[in-house]
């Protein structure tokens, strides 16, 4: 066929199978070549490339005639290219953002692990009285049912745990100078 690429254009916009078969064969390779020149990767040209002949039936309403077809084609693909950078951006962005939480989540836990250890090598430290009550309440036991638990007095309790504190800063400020 010896028609023009606009003489296609609009039969293929007036629904013309035949014509738009020929039109996509016409310009594929144009379109193709430059999604390549601007993304420098083949396999994203061609995804790229598909992408915009999958969308032309639709496109294919918007055109007047004004320009030429090629024109017209290279301001979809231009468009189209566009709009891949910025949602490849957005995604590296989102991606890059997902994985500094991720690190600061790391190193969040690495650091409550560190003090949980801390903790129970200076708990060996204490007395066996004042590691069991400080156990208890650290299980979110309160001072009562520590007192019922072990059968002392809640006036005990509370000076145990006062005096495991103590014990535990000290060794804290032993452990910095």
């Amino acid at each position: 066929m010896d028609q023009s690429d606009e003489t296609l254009t609009l039969a293929a916009a007036n629904g013309d199978r035949q014509a738009f078969a020929l039109l996509v064969g016409r310009v594929y390779d144009k379109v193709f070549a430059y999604a390549y020149r601007v993304t420098g990767n083949r396999a994203e040209a061609e995804d790229l490339a598909q992408d915009i002949c999958a969308a032309l039936p639709v496109k294919l309403r918007s055109y007047r005639g004004e320009a030429r077809v090629s024109t017209w084609l290279y301001r979809i693909t231009v468009n189209a290219a566009r709009d891949r950078f910025r949602r490849s951006a957005t995604y590296a962005r989102a991606a890059a953002g997902w994985g500094e939480v991720e690190i600061a989540r790391r190193a969040e836990d690495a650091e409550q692990a560190e003090r949980a250890d801390w903790l129970r090598c200076a708990m060996q430290g204490l007395g066996a009285e004042l590691r069991e009550v400080l156990a208890l309440v650290l299980d979110g036991v309160t001072q009562a049912e520590a007192a019922s638990i072990l059968d002392i007095p809640p006036g005990t309790v509370a000076w145990r745990v006062s005096e495991a504190k103590r014990q535990l800063k000290a060794m804290t400020q032993g452990a910095e100078a």
